[in-house]
C-alpha cells in the first residue's frame, strides 16, 4: 500500500462524511426507524447494534463526520512521508475495505 492509497482513502472518507448527518453527535433518544447494523464478535456471535446501543452509542457519536476532515488530513500528511507510517497504512487498509 502506498501514499496514493492513503490519499484515495482520505478522499473517500470526506465524501462519505459529506453525505452523513452533519453536526455534533451525542447520545439521545432513538428514532423508530434506523439502519440495521450487526456487530460480529470475535467469538462468532452477532448482535444488532441497535440492541447494543448502550455499548455502541458512545463509539458512534465519537466517530461522527466531524472526525473525517482531521483524519483525512492525517492520511494525506502520512502519504507525503517516506516510509509511510505503518499505523497510517493500517487505518487506510481498514477504511479502504469499508468505505464505498
Amino acid at each position: 500500500m502506498s501514499g496514493d492509497v492513503l490519499r484515495d482513502v482520505a478522499d473517500r472518507l470526506e465524501l462519505l462524511a459529506a453525505r452523513a448527518t452533519p453536526g455534533e453527535w451525542r447520545l439521545g433518544g432513538l428514532l423508530a426507524s434506523r439502519p440495521e447494523v450487526i456487530a460480529h464478535g470475535p467469538d462468532g456471535g452477532t448482535e444488532h447494534v441497535a440492541e447494543a446501543r448502550a455499548a455502541s452509542g458512545v463509539w458512534i457519536a465519537a466517530l461522527s463526520p466531524a472526525l473525517a476532515g482531521p483524519l483525512a488530513a492525517w492520511l494525506r500528511s502520512a502519504a507525503d512521508h517516506e516510509p509511510v507510517s505503518a499505523d497510517a497504512l493500517a487505518v487506510a487498509a481498514i477504511l479502504a475495505a469499508r468505505l464505498p
